[in-house]
């Protein structure tokens, strides 16, 4: 079984300026995804996929590796990331000579992700007849307690429920997609344009684990987490 790993990282990010290589405790955000894939056995090969010349430029100097540079159009704000694994794939298998079995996407932006969340999510797509396996934690904010909608400007819960619930340790169990970890059967992915389908398995990590840096405010809270030992990498 030929597993991709794929880093994508384009450098027009919008929420913040060059925000995949600002960095975290002293170093560029995308090379705690770097390292974390060159430790993971499971991964034969894990490429950085790039429109930006710093960016790989700094992937390569960490040990990285970027094959190729991402054509602008895969490089927009609205491009999905779909076509941007579809391509790397593409690339691979026509550049190298091989097959690729296995895609696993690692977002630069959840730093926490350990080695043991990708081969638990490899294990799971091995071992069971599922389409995709991803990485969960429970959610912050429970949609049977504490999520409303407006109608009007009358508060109306967000999920109906015949039971009445009053306190948070009552509620169902919810989880959300943290994106740390999305590994995927190549043909899902190449011939049906799908990450997860009806058929995804799921790995739960800790909400801790869980940290996703999208605005300043969230490298404000990593590096607050790894300067008091809560966190290490």
């Amino acid at each position: 079984m030929y597993v991709l790993g794929i880093i994508p990282a384009r450098g027009g990010s919008k929420s913040v300026p060059k925000k995949n290589i600002k960095l975290l405790a002293g170093k560029p955000l995308i090379v705690y995804t770097i390292e974390t894939a060159q430790k993971c056995k499971m991964l034969d090969r894990t490429v950085v996929s790039t429109d930006d010349d710093e960016i790989a430029y700094l992937a390569k100097k960490y040990g990285g590796d970027v094959p190729f540079m991402r054509q602008k159009d895969l490089s927009l704000d609205d491009t999905p990331m779909i076509p941007v694994l579809q391509h790397a794939v593409s690339f691979i298998e026509k550049r190298e000579k091989v097959h690729v079995d296995v895609v696993v996407l690692l977002d630069p932006t959840s730093p926490f992700r350990r080695v043991e969340d990708i081969e638990e999510c490899l294990q799971k797509l091995e071992h069971n007849n599922v389409d995709s396996v991803v990485t969960i934690c429970e959610v912050e904010h429970n949609p049977y307690f504490v999520m409303m909608e407006l109608n009007g400007d009358r508060l109306v819960p967000l999920i109906n429920s015949n039971k009445v619930i009053t306190r948070r340790q009552d509620a169902p169990e919810v989880y959300r997609i943290n994106a740390a970890v999305y590994a995927i059967k190549r043909d899902v992915l190449m011939n049906d344009n799908k990450i997860i389908t009806d058929n995804t398995m799921a790995v739960i990590m800790s909400q801790e684990l869980s940290t996703h840096i999208d605005h300043v405010i969230d490298f404000e809270f990593a590096d607050y987490l790894m300067e008091k030992g809560i966190m290490s990498v």
